[in-house]
């Protein structure tokens, strides 16, 4: 990796996510039945198309991580650029931290890695990979330019410090949730269970709430979207936790709208109907990071 070029590297990765759809055809159709679930007005033929771009970004997305941690600070920031970056320092300027979030979305973890070098470390929220060798090798590319880790084990603790020492935390909302802590929200016009430590988190510390996004460019860059931060629900709404994750998901939405090929199509997102009655099952969160991969 260290000698390819970004052309090659791009070129790798998109015949590995082609490889992939091809022999993976259980990740494949359920791709192409969350997307006629997503897009029931695409043809059949648009829906695939998105899929098989799907599966060529994830391999991208791997090939070029592999990259980046071949590179130095000053290589990686050559290939990016920022937009928005002026609205987390502003949050900063609050001295309660920040929180950041995204999905597994375009290449997320290349931003956390050129975060760290423009603006400030921050704290990844992540669940430890099954494979010890990948999870050691990840945990290092992730620690490269100064940010830290933090896993479920003892996770509010350690969030709840990071804010209070003024730094930013990254969370992920775009997975299932299996635990109690969970909360539903409308993802796509379905009830998805979602992640309430975002919001939980955001409404005990008044940490503001900044949605960050990682989009490829032409000739091998990328450009690292911060949009303006989520505005929090009135104090006094007894469904604040629900209603704060229900516009931070809209955000992601909105963004898995306009670049569908960029997003996990093939993760089981939707698995349950939510409980009648029964909006938020857990006001804070035990734990952090529940049942996210990457």
């Amino acid at each position: 990796m260290r000698v390819l070029p970004m052309r090659a590297v791009l070129a790798a990765g998109t015949l590995l996510g082609l490889a992939f759809h091809a022999v993976d055809g259980g990740h494949r159709r359920l791709a192409v039945r969350n997307l006629e679930s997503a897009f029931p007005v695409r043809t059949v033929a648009e829906r695939r198309a998105i899929a098989r771009h799907m599966f060529e970004h994830f391999g991208r997305l791997l090939m070029v991580l592999l990259k980046f941690s071949t590179m130095s600070p000053a290589q990686m920031l050559a290939r990016v650029e920022f937009e928005g970056e002026d609205r987390v320092r502003a949050a900063h300027a609050h001295a309660r931290g920040v929180l950041l979030f995204t999905g597994h979305f375009g290449f997320w973890e290349i931003n956390a890695l050129v975060h760290g070098l423009t603006l400030r470390p921050m704290a990844v929220l992540a669940r430890p990979l099954d494979n010890p060798l990948l999870h050691d090798l990840l945990e290092s590319v992730r620690r490269s330019t100064g940010n830290s880790v933090i896993y479920r084990r003892g996770a509010i603790r350690r969030v709840l410090r990071a804010l209070e020492a003024n730094q930013a935390v990254a969370v992920l909302i775009d997975q299932h949730i299996h635990s109690t802590d969970a909360v539903y929200v409308d993802f796509f016009n379905r009830p998805a269970a979602t992640t309430s430590a975002l919001a939980a988190l955001a409404l005990r510390t008044g940490a503001p709430v900044v949605p960050v996004f990682a989009l490829p460019l032409p000739g091998g860059r990328f450009r690292m979207v911060y949009e303006h931060p989520v505005e929090p629900p009135p104090s006094d709404d007894p469904d604040a936790i629900r209603e704060f994750t229900q516009r931070c998901t809209d955000v992601l939405e909105m963004y898995v709208r306009r670049y569908p090929e960029l997003w996990l199509w093939m993760h089981r997102r939707w698995r349950e109907v939510e409980p009648k009655g029964e909006h938020v099952r857990g006001m804070f969160p035990t734990a952090s990071g529940e049942e996210q991969r990457g």
